[in-house]
């Protein structure tokens, strides 16, 4: 079915919006099936993650005029773009779904603080921790040697009333 150039426009307007955002994920949606596209789209939703549909052409020129470094990656198949102000929260969201349906939903690629990245660096983005878990993570590392000295300390004292 073909656009018109108001529609075109209209779509084109929309991922301008997209494309100030610091995180974006190409995302590959062959075989999925619509009802797994729509639950995936309220899940996205639930998370904070925008999920827009549109032609690879475009992406392109939104995405290419935007003035992001790097080559944009190759778009093969039907195409969609995952984005959110949270910069790991888009690639770990489509990962998620990549595991879940057995590879019916793909990274392609996307955007990362300005920059175009490929599908493996966009994958290896989508194993980073949500943001609460790093902060937990952060806060054991600096309590450890915390914890160990008192554990000595407490040791030290038991053997002196001994």
């Amino acid at each position: 079915m073909a656009l018109t150039k108001d529609k075109k426009k209209e779509i084109l307007e929309k991922l301008s919006t997209i494309t100030g955002n610091e995180s974006a994920v190409f995302v590959n949606f062959n075989k999925l099936a619509v009802d797994d596209a729509t639950n995936m789209r309220q899940k996205l939703r639930e998370e904070g993650v925008g999920y827009f549909v549109a032609r690879k052409t475009l992406i392109g020129r939104a995405f290419g005029e935007a003035g992001i470094k790097g080559d944009m990656p190759v778009l093969d198949g039907e195409a969609a773009i995952a984005y959110s102000d949270d910069l790991t929260a888009p690639a770990r969201e489509i990962y998620a779904f990549h595991k879940e349906f057995d590879g019916a939903v793909n990274i392609m690629g996307g955007v990362f603080e300005g920059r175009f990245m490929d599908k493996t660096e966009m994958e290896e983005i989508a194993t980073i921790p949500a943001t609460p878990v790093l902060r937990g993570m952060f806060v054991n590392v600096i309590n450890s040697p915390i914890q160990g000295l008192v554990i000595a300390l407490n040791a030290i004292s038991e053997a002196k009333e001994a």
